[in-house]
């Protein structure tokens, strides 16, 4: 296995970690997709949970893309 596997697999687990972090206080309809309140901003450690999300996520294309052109 080559390093880029490794980070893909690392940082799979913890975007899926931050994804589950975001959705514990609501209700389970949010959870699925079906929230009724709409929230338009955010504040304090729900944007930064936002924010370590996406980083994760271009982490994880990144070395997806990377594992397929080097490998």
């Amino acid at each position: 296995m080559s390093i880029y596997n490794y980070i893909t697999i690392v940082s799979m687990v913890i975007m899926t970690i931050l994804i589950l972090i975001q959705t514990r206080g609501a209700s389970l309809g949010a959870g699925l997709g079906s929230s009724g309140d709409i929230n338009i901003t955010r504040r304090g450690t729900d944007k930064t949970i936002f924010q370590l999300t996406i980083i994760s996520a271009v982490i994880f294309a990144a070395s997806l893309l990377l594992g397929i052109l080097v490998g």
